[in-house]
């Protein structure tokens, strides 16, 4: 599993590379200048704390659980900040995602591989 250490940065980097993505439809549709401030930054720190969470959980289930996650998050975060559509076939497909992060990181659990 990893040292749980690793996992605090590489939670912050989920929730700050949703975070950036919202901005980032506000930024191409209004383009305000801080909204691209907060694109740029916020992807810049969801890397930087990737890059943390890397030190101490393996590259595959690091980056499983960070763009699994976060695609999750923003399909979701989209329907409930923009009202974006969120079919059943969608939730369907988040469901699945979560069930191969899960997957992932077990795998990486029986096989002694760190992560």
């Amino acid at each position: 599993m990893g040292d749980v250490s690793g996992y605090l940065p590489l939670a912050g980097a989920i929730v700050i590379e949703v975070l950036a993505t919202l901005s980032l439809r506000g930024a191409t549709r209004q383009g305000h200048w801080w909204q691209w401030l907060i694109v740029v930054v916020g992807y810049a720190t969801a890397f930087a704390l990737l890059a943390l969470a890397l030190r101490t959980i393996g590259v595959g289930p690091a980056y499983a659980l960070w763009s699994g996650l976060g695609t999750a998050g923003i399909a979701v975060a989209g329907w409930f900040v923009f009202g974006e559509r969120l079919s059943v076939p969608a939730m369907a497909g988040i469901g699945l995602i979560i069930a191969g992060v899960v997957l992932i990181e077990l795998g990486g659990r029986q096989t002694g591989v760190p992560g």
